[in-house]
């Protein structure tokens, strides 16, 4: 096969004209060209018009002369082998099954590896199927009733299933892992669009049905997953792991555990912490969610094209360095979506952004939101956390105590008064606002960060200042705030066999990233395994 980059059309060219570009890009006849495939469609937004950017893959008849033709052209090359190659199989005799903890993306892709591998992995979910979970989690958006071991962030799916569904990273992946877990998801339900737009994304609705079957394949390979099991100890003997405790009393006994946990599973850090698990602070971003019409970012983002099907909902992505020395980025932003309840704890409100794979809510969400570091929050590995507490709870508290959501419109928010009353901006957020001050919903240097950044973000995108936008807090679970540290061999620094893994473990942040490093340590387990 025979690839080319860098193949540039109009935005709004016939199907027909890309094979037209590619005959004439390499000087071939139509019978030359056996077929094609679009391996990335990406679009250039920089100049005056719009163009679409394309990998193809080709198969060609005369593939030899063409690479020594276009031996010094940097756009035509030998087709990469993107495709995904097992580590090996599972021996006959296994004495212990892997466990893995957690089934969110990560823990997802770790079990099927394994399952396909042949090591039928046994899965501990705290939460409950996805779609019992889903029901749960509406009974807190609609009747403000949380229930703490399922809701957005525990359950089948994990938090990524109430998200707009991205399937894009900027982790490095020479493997191509990020090829099998598109492949997967397509698989599984998703549209084959995912394995070559630039920017896929699935959203809520798609994600469901996709995480049933996948558990159904990992089942039908031998795995078993439970769920309504919250782990709370670990049995370590020498360094090792040797199986694990259920809040039920149970015990099983394991020697390989791949722990992916999400980053909101709090009680199982200090769980781990307590048992001496090596961990470490991190830095993660506080902020608020913040809404505009999606018809303003359209029209900032694509000018005379908004409204194009190609192109669909607009998006951003904004920094600005603050003169306090703090950073400020838009964070998890959603196109026609809803800002979404993702609390998990009683007497807390956290924000986050949810989109269906349509795409057409009448209002763009984003995170806004700041980096801190752990000399903000001195005290060791778990003082995120509880930096973390104190701002859901005080948010609570602002939003009058009923899970409703602390809210302000922006220009409020910069001229340092309290909102009483709403503007053009109708706010998603479900149980439902409750307009304030924000002023002291997030640290001083963070509000002052926040202050400065959004009207240098209205120079970016016209319109992004705008008085009637509405900021909801808080945003706080933008990451982990803690790394359970691993090795090259992805094992804990300090107990053998255990595999710290995905997004609560520090490696990863979102759906894409964290599939990736279920697969990079399903493969490191089973070679552990697989080596004696």
């Amino acid at each position: 096969m025979l690839r080319i980059t860098e193949l540039k059309l109009p935005l709004e060219h016939q199907p027909e004209e890309l094979q037209t570009a590619i005959l004439a890009r390499l000087g071939l006849k139509p019978a030359d060209l056996r077929s094609f495939t679009v391996f990335k469609r990406s679009y250039d937004a920089r100049k005056s018009m719009m163009v679409l950017t394309y990998i193809v893959d080709l198969d060609v008849a005369n593939e030899a002369q063409l690479l020594t033709k276009f031996k010094d052209d940097l756009h035509v090359m030998p087709t990469p082998d993107t495709g995904y190659h097992f580590v090996g199989q599972a021996p006959a005799q296994l004495e212990h099954r892997p466990i893995v903890v957690g089934f969110g993306p990560c823990g997802i892709f770790a079990a099927l590896i394994l399952a396909q591998m042949g090591f039928k992995p046994i899965v501990l979910e705290r939460g409950k199927k996805v779609r019992e979970r889903t029901k749960d989690t509406w009974g807190l958006w609609r009747k403000n009733i949380l229930n703490p071991e399922s809701n957005v962030q525990f359950g089948e799916g994990g938090a990524g299933t109430f998200s707009d569904g991205k399937l894009y990273s900027q982790v490095k992946d020479p493997k191509f892992l990020g090829r099998k877990v598109l492949t997967e998801f397509v698989k599984a339900g998703a549209p084959e669009e995912i394995l070559y737009i630039a920017k896929p994304h699935i959203g809520t609705f798609r994600l469901v049905g996709m995480v049933e079957t996948m558990r159904a394949e990992i089942e039908s390979l031998g795995g078993e997953i439970r769920f309504e099991q919250r782990v709370t100890d670990l049995l370590i003997e020498d360094g090792k792991m040797r199986g694990l405790t259920l809040a039920s009393g149970e015990q099983l006994r394991a020697d390989h555990v791949v722990m992916a946990l999400g980053h909101s599973a709090r009680d199982t850090f200090e769980m781990l912490h307590e048992r001496g698990v090596f961990m470490e602070a991190k830095p993660f971003s506080v902020g608020f969610r913040i809404e505009h019409p999606q018809s303003l970012i359209d029209k900032a983002r694509w000018g005379k094209y908004a409204g194009n099907a190609i192109l669909g909902a607009a998006d951003y992505k904004l920094v600005h360095h603050a003169s306090n020395g703090r950073s400020v980025y838009s964070f998890c932003m959603c196109p026609g979506g809803t800002v979404v309840a993702a609390t998990s704890e009683p007497g807390s409100v956290v924000t986050n952004g949810m989109s269906q794979y349509s795409r057409n809510e009448r209002n763009a969400n984003a995170g806004i939101v700041v980096g801190i570091t752990p000399a903000d929050y001195p005290g060791g590995p778990l003082a995120g956390i509880a930096f973390q507490r104190a701002l859901e709870s005080h948010a609570y508290t602002l939003g009058g105590s009923t899970y409703e959501a602390p809210a302000q419109l922006v220009g409020d928010f910069i001229a340092g008064r309290a909102s009483s009353k709403l503007g053009a901006v109708e706010p998603s957020y479900k149980p439902g606002v409750h307009l304030t001050d924000l002023a002291t919903a997030l640290p001083d240097y963070a509000i002052a960060a926040m202050r400065e950044a959004i009207p240098a973000f209205d120079k970016k995108i016209r319109g992004f200042g705008m008085h009637d936008a509405v900021l909801t807090g808080v945003e706080t679970r933008t990451s982990s705030p803690l790394r359970i540290t691993r090795g090259e061999d992805c094992q804990s620094l300090n107990v053998r066999g255990l595999y710290p893994a995905g997004e609560g473990a520090g490696y990863a942040g979102g759906i894409l990233s964290a599939g990736i490093d279920g697969i990079k340590v399903a493969e490191a387990l089973a070679l552990e395994i697989l080596k004696g």
